[in-house]
């Protein structure tokens, strides 16, 4: 009971342990140790409806049914996560190389170049990373700035990228205006390119389409909408220890068209790690996963250390 209640806490404002923040505004946040900083836009508090229509094109049967949601106020960053800001954690020598549950554990080498030579240094985004490996570097974060970042929820993402509009795409349903705002298979070179290049969403989010398709934390249920309460509020899925299907938003440069629909779903699955010769093989690198990143919220209302603590504890099993 005590371990729900620190989770709800997490998700939502008016969970028993919350406590007000800072001023709601866009901020830059500097990673202690470096030069690098990552800017964190407002996303205000709402609700949509979250889902596709049956008359969208191309729809896919899990996107509904359509259900109307509430989602809390929280930061999300304006950029993926780059290169340059995960590699700090890569090599910061403070952090553990086992698995002792009371270190941050630091990523373990890459067998190969995971770019596949798309590039790294100055501003192309981090990718190849599992989901574990994406909350183990929020959790570094929060040992370093003192400030509680995750990954979005599939919710959170959904409400995020459409900033309020109803719409296929955030900018219409238009598919032809895509490449103003989207590195995808048909305006890209078959690769990722540096953070930030196109037109951002109404709410200041770039690359929120394409580029590289970012991880949330919810566990992927095909019929996960059908079982979602109406007017629910900050909904994500029940912690699951399997490492497979976890939700993907956004699309990538490896998708084109309607792939890059708000309400589009994707999923993990084991052929993403097909290629890892280590056995057992790696929690940190998927070697076909080169199109997959990530992007970071925290919410307005900031929770305790204790349900912090607990968070990371059931997500990453520690």
């Amino acid at each position: 009971m005590k371990t729900a209640l620190l989770l709800s806490a997490i998700f939502c404002s008016t969970g028993l342990f919350a406590q007000t923040t800072t001023e709601f505004k866009s901020y830059d946040q500097p990673i202690t140790g470096s030069s690098q900083k990552f800017k964190m836009v407002p996303i205000p508090s709402g609700s949509f409806v979250m889902g596709s229509p049956s008359t969208e094109v191309k729809r896919d049967a899990d996107e509904g049914p359509q259900k109307k949601i509430q989602v809390d106020a929280f930061w999300m960053s304006a950029f993926e996560v780059t290169r340059d800001q995960f590699d700090i954690f890569l090599k910061d020598d403070q952090t553990s190389m086992n698995s002792d549950v009371d270190a941050i554990t630091r990523p373990s080498p890459q067998y190969v170049d995971l770019t596949w030579g798309m590039g790294k240094e100055g501003g192309y985004p981090a990718n190849s990373m599992s989901q574990r490996a994406a909350i183990m570097y929020c959790r570094w974060l929060y040992q370093k700035t003192g400030i509680f970042y995750r990954l979005p929820t599939e919710a959170e993402w959904e409400y995020a990228c459409r900033a309020g509009t109803t719409t296929a795409y955030f900018f219409g349903n238009d598919k032809s205006k895509l490449s103003e705002y989207a590195w995808d298979l048909e305006s890209g070179d078959d690769k990722y390119e540096k953070v930030g290049q196109k037109k951002p969403n109404p709410w200041g989010l770039y690359d929120i389409l394409g580029n590289l398709m970012e991880w949330t934390l919810d566990h992927y249920d095909p019929e996960r909408y059908s079982k979602l309460e109406e007017n629910a509020k900050n909904p994500v899925t029940e912690v699951n220890s399997s490492k497979y299907p976890k939700v993907l938003r956004g699309g990538s440069f490896m998708e084109s068209g309607t792939a890059f629909r708000s309400a589009k779903r994707f999923h993990s699955e084991p052929a993403w790690n097909r290629r890892d010769p280590q056995i057992p093989k790696s929690k940190w690198w998927l070697t076909e996963a080169k199109n997959v990143g990530i992007r970071l919220v925290r919410p307005q209302i900031a929770p305790t250390a204790e349900a912090i603590n607990e968070f990371f504890k059931n997500y990453l099993g520690l």
